[in-house]
This record gives structure tokens, C-alpha cells and sequence, in this order.
């Protein structure tokens, strides 16, 4: 446990401190002798492809295994690159996703202008033949009100004998 060992300790600003060297050994198999190999470590990766560390496996072996290894580096390249083409497929449908949202928006908008143009045109008229309605409402109480008044005239005529003093035409004659 790192807490346990003083602050002063110099492991703790270089891990590999223990060895006598600059690099750990696994770095420079080639300055061992023969008859002494170290240690490969286990490098910890996941054959689905996620960061999951649960499935320990070797990823160097011994040098007998080195046309393997190429394999492998091959097939990291070969997915790699599988990957980099798979997302810029994506973002190219991504952009153009956007790109169609973008001109449906326009298009709406342009048609919701539309719309309101023609509500405005519609209200101007609705307003311009209520003011219509209203005046020619008011024009026939005006002439019902003329015919109630000649219908009263007539029936007061009927009623009363003519006199000539009625006449319209009242002039003397000098």
C-alpha cells in the first residue's frame, strides 16, 4: 500500500528505481544472455474490443511466435482503420442528417411565413367586410325606420278625408 511508505521514499517518484538500469528488463530482452529470458508481462486487453481488464491475455510470446505477433499487428491496423472509416461514415450520415434537419426547419419556417401572410390577407378582409356588414346594418334600420315613418303617413292619409289644404302645391297666383 503506497500510504504506508514515507513521503521521502524514492520509489514513489520513479516505480522502476528497483532496477539498476534506466528501463525495466522487459524493454531490452536483447542485453540478457541466452540462458537468462525475462519475463514477458501480461497485457491486459479485451477480445471484444471494450477497455474491459477482466480477460487477461499474452500479447507477446517468445521471439518463436514473432510471424504471430505480425498477424495480430496486422489485424490491429486492418481494424483500426475498419474503425476510423466506420466513424467518418457515421459523422458523414450525421452531417447529413443535420444538413436534411436544416432544410426541413427552412422549410416550415418558410411555410409557417406563408400561413401567416395569408391569416393576415384573411383577417384584413374579415375585418374590412364586418365594417361592410356593420354600415349596411345600420343603412337598413335607417331606411326600415324611412319606411315605418310613409307607412304611418299613408295609414294617417287613409284615414282623414283630402282637404285641399293639403296640397303640396299651395301657391297663389297675384
Amino acid at each position: 500500500m503506497l500510504s504506508t511508505l514515507p513521503p521521502s521514499d524514492p520509489f514513489l517518484d520513479n516505480p522502476f528505481s528497483a532496477f539498476s538500469g534506466s528501463f525495466p528488463p522487459w524493454d531490452f530482452h536483447d542485453l540478457f544472455s541466452d540462458d537468462i529470458k525475462p519475463t514477458t508481462p501480461l497485457l491486459i486487453t479485451s477480445s471484444s474490443g471494450s477497455d474491459e481488464p477482466n480477460q487477461p491475455h499474452e500479447k507477446r510470446k517468445p521471439d518463436s511466435d514473432e510471424p504471430n505477433h505480425r498477424v495480430i499487428d496486422e489485424r490491429k491496423r486492418r481494424r483500426m482503420i475498419s474503425n476510423r472509416e466506420s466513424a467518418r461514415r457515421s459523422r458523414m450520415r450525421k452531417q447529413r442528417h443535420v444538413e436534411n434537419l436544416r432544410n426541413q426547419l427552412n422549410k416550415c419556417r418558410l411555410e409557417n411565413r406563408e400561413m401567416k401572410n395569408r391569416l393576415q390577407f384573411i383577417l384584413f378582409h374579415l375585418n374590412r367586410i364586418r365594417t361592410e356588414n356593420d354600415w349596411l346594418r345600420s343603412e337598413r334600420t335607417v331606411l326600415n325606420q324611412r319606411i315605418n315613418n310613409y307607412t304611418q303617413i299613408l295609414v294617417c292619409q287613409q284615414f282623414q278625408p283630402f282637404t285641399p289644404a293639403w296640397t303640396c302645391n299651395t301657391t297663389t297666383v297675384e
